[in-house]
């Protein structure tokens, strides 16, 4: 009997609650925009979910394709903004502290973009990124939306209105309201997850602002 770390691995726990609530299930196509090591894909591989993913980090995404075993191929060592998977494949897109690395507007647009296409209409998008919510005097702003947190380290941060801005913009419908979790006043972290329209035919993401 595995116990509960060899099940699931270091498994995002707002993730974990999506799986818990029947949101990814057996027989749906999972893309991990930015899958490193594979931390969030150690449960959905052992149960045998169709699960693809990429990461401009080669040597995360070997390890990443020595834990899928038989689906290795499924994994490649891509850019998220320009990887080579076909649009509208998958019904669930998972994004997790990734987005938060952009360099600036059009480097976060290129990313989200490059995660956004491959949703099905109705597939569900979960994305779990840095912001400036509950901390806004704490942060310090080096241009645009890049800001040094607390902790010290640099992070392009989004805030509710942005993400609620995108959400319209992509044609999204809110599958749950925004969370975030303030860690010791360090750092916020914030969990997005929409569902595109069944009518969204959107190719292009909206530039943010």
């Amino acid at each position: 009997m595995p116990t509960l770390e060899e099940q699931f691995g270091p498994i995002d726990i707002y993730l974990f609650d999506q799986i818990l609530r029947g949101r990814i299930r057996p027989g749906m196509k999972v893309f991990d925009a930015g899958c490193g090591s594979g931390r969030n894909l150690v449960y959905l591989l052992r149960e045998g979910f169709d699960v693809y993913g990429v990461d401009a980090d080669a040597r995360a995404v070997e390890v990443t394709r020595r834990l899928a075993g038989a689906r290795a191929e499924n994994f490649r060592a891509e850019r998220i903004d320009s990887h080579s998977f076909q649009d509208g494949f998958a019904h669930v897109v998972i994004s997790s502290a990734v987005l938060h690395f952009a360099r600036d507007d059009e480097d976060f647009s290129a990313m989200l973009q490059g995660s956004w296409r491959v949703l099905k209409p109705g597939g569900l998008f979960f994305c779990r990124l840095a912001s400036s919510i509950g901390i806004e005097h704490q942060v310090r702003r080096i241009a645009g939306r890049r800001f040094r947190l607390p902790d010290g380290s640099e992070r392009y941060l989004v805030d509710a209105e942005m993400l609620a801005e995108l959400t319209n913009e992509l044609g999204g419908l809110p599958a749950d309201p925004l969370k975030t979790t303030i860690v010791q006043n360090q750092r916020s972290m914030t969990t997005w997850v929409i569902r595109r329209s069944e009518s969204a035919h959107l190719t292009e993401v909206p530039s943010a602002r």
